[in-house]
């Protein structure tokens, strides 16, 4: 929700950003655009505005300053869901003691034949 904070009336022309500069005053800048670069920043209207921490200031359709709440902390990511790793690692060590079973056993009848 905005909530209108000070009546200007600023009248925008295309090509041109309009923002709240430091000083709490209406400034415009003219866009890059193609391969040219933008321009310096020119005061269209003081306003003296005294910004609050927590607000985005922004200049609304009617030319006037508006504020809203900023949102913080954004959307939570999703977890990605553990494919079934667990069961998998305990498969691959059953098969593992089953093999290093066989290989001794193997091993145990060569030394006996000798």
């Amino acid at each position: 929700m905005a909530e209108k904070v000070e009546k200007v009336g600023v009248k925008r022309e295309a090509g041109y950003l309009y923002f709240i500069d430091k000083n709490g005053d209406v400034s415009r800048a003219l866009m890059a655009r193609g391969g040219k670069k933008g321009g310096k920043p020119t005061k269209v209207a003081k306003v003296g505005l005294k910004k609050e921490s927590g607000y985005l200031y922004f200049i609304d359709k009617n030319g006037d300053i508006s504020r809203s709440v900023m949102s913080r902390g954004g959307k939570k990511k999703k977890s990605k869901k553990k494919l079934a790793k667990k069961p998998v690692k305990k498969a691959v060590k059953k098969m593992a003691k089953k093999v290093v079973k066989k290989v001794a056993k193997k091993a145990t009848r060569k030394s006996k034949k000798k």
